[in-house]
């Protein structure tokens, strides 16, 4: 009996997650992330496969983020048909997401096309929209941790908490075989340990083999009270030049993680109290889910909610739904936190706050997320002079911070400790981080006797 691994995307690069586990009797995908970059890459990557979705036997998505679950609409457009099994509080928010990627791809297509119809150039369509998103929605299946469950004929997957996002699950499958079985591990995003609102991670034990991310596996996080310490700071500096701060974030779980800090920096009044708008109906919406999957949470946070303390909630939080509110905060001056999505700024309504923003020295651009190559989030962050936004280039004259201690993944220190909890293992797979990342990493668990291969995008790997 055959097994082998094919890496389909988020090899040596973080966008884009998607890898396929095939037997003689099944295929099995593990996740289908949207691939973030250029906007012609966009749709060629998203919409090109290299196998047959009409034939895959099952999904098994390990989180929400649009870069893991983005993809799937497209993959049921092309005639994917099987379940997509997850856990409850995934299954609800890749809903959302699903659903608010779809609207804002139409909105940005209509956008662009005004553009585009102006300058006499091709009109274009978006790669799925919200009615598709609710149809992909329909075929998820909601397991719980530690639940052993039969998806195809011999694969059995067991999901255990990631620690990186609400029900975010570290996916183990059990390949069974006449001869002996195999254990499959994706630790793929991986959490860290004493991060807000979530649980840490669960190592699962006596792996075979291991598919594990990359993002951060090079560097070493400071504490997350670090991170705390120096968004005071760059929020007291840009109030003091009569600025505005503009974070883009992603609506699910990196909203709500500089909310909760926001929140305790006001309460204990090391900032001034200064308005605070989260431009998202997402992650309003996401915010809810957080509130029935209370399970999902931690004890300190789960205690805050129930004592009528939300970590969400505060005196001078608005959250913005319309469009047409989005838009009067430009013709606003008084200094204010601008929370907007997306967290790479590729989409979304960060695009028109930097637009109309990013010009002016008074104001900060805080990125308090990963920003992959090739983004305008990675352009901002290298501090390049001018960046193209909406086909225009705009000067980059704003401050730019960078706070990665707010990073929900795991650094090197934290991948190691979870590799010597699921041995013993034959090989480990390294995926999801620029190659310079992973390249790190394998040097340093190469001297630990241990098999690390870092594939390529397309590469089929037969497991042993």
């Amino acid at each position: 009996m055959s097994i082998s691994i094919k890496f389909l995307g988020g090899t040596r690069t973080v966008t884009g997650s998607s890898h396929l586990v095939l037997t003689d009797k099944s295929e099995v995908l593990i996740d289908a992330g949207l691939f973030q970059g250029h906007r012609d890459a966009f749709y060629e990557v998203n919409t090109t496969f290299n196998f047959n979705p009409h034939t895959i036997d099952a999904l098994i998505l390990s989180h929400a983020h649009i870069d893991h679950c983005g993809n799937i609409p497209t993959l049921v457009k092309r005639g994917l048909r099987c379940k997509i099994y997850t856990t409850s509080a995934t299954r609800d928010l890749s809903k959302l997401m699903l659903m608010d990627s779809g609207k804002i791809q139409e909105e940005d297509i209509r956008y662009i096309n005004k553009i585009n119809k102006k300058l006499d150039l091709p009109l274009r369509k978006p790669l799925y929209t919200a009615k598709d998103a609710i149809k992909a929605a329909k075929r998820f299946r909601a397991i719980s941790y530690g639940q052993k469950f039969c998806v195809t004929k011999d694969i059995f997957v067991t999901l255990y908490d990631a620690g990186h996002i609400l029900g975010s699950a570290i996916i183990v499958l059990d390949i069974k075989q006449k001869d002996n079985d195999i254990r499959l591990g994706y630790a793929v995003d991986l959490g860290r340990k004493s991060l807000p609102i979530i649980k840490d991670p669960v190592a699962p034990k006596e792996l075979d083999y291991l598919i594990l991310e990359t993002t951060y596996a090079g560097r070493f996080h400071p504490s997350i009270e670090e991170a705390k310490g120096k968004l005071k700071e760059a929020i007291n500096r840009t109030v003091g030049r009569n600025g505005k701060i503009l974070i883009p974030a992603f609506s699910l779980e990196r909203t709500q993680e500089v909310l909760y800090f926001l929140n305790e920096l006001l309460k204990e009044k090391a900032i001034p109290t200064i308005a605070v708008y989260v431009d998202s109906p997402l992650a309003l919406d996401v915010t809810e889910v957080f509130k029935t999957h209370a399970s999902y949470m931690n004890a300190k946070t789960n205690l805050a909610i129930e004592g009528g303390h939300s970590p969400f909630e505060f005196l001078n939080l608005r959250f913005v739904r319309s469009q047409e509110e989005s838009k009067s905060l430009n013709n606003n001056k008084r200094p204010m936190i601008i929370l907007a999505g997306s967290g790479m700024c590729e989409s979304g309504r960060i695009l028109h706050h930097l637009k109309n923003n990013i010009e002016d020295s008074r104001n900060t651009v805080l990125v308090v997320g990963y920003m992959a190559q090739d983004t305008l989030g990675k352009r901002i962050v290298e501090k390049m002079r001018y960046v193209r936004i909406f086909g225009v280039e705009y000067e980059l004259n704003a401050e730019v911070v960078v706070i990665n201690a707010f990073s929900g993944h795991a650094d090197q220190n934290d991948l190691c400790d979870f590799i010597s909890a699921c041995l013993p293992l034959k090989r480990i797979f390294l995926v999801h981080g620029d190659l310079d990342q992973a390249q790190n990493l394998s040097n340093r668990l190469i001297t630990q006797n241990l098999n690390i291969y870092i594939p390529s995008k397309g590469e089929e790997i037969l497991l042993n």
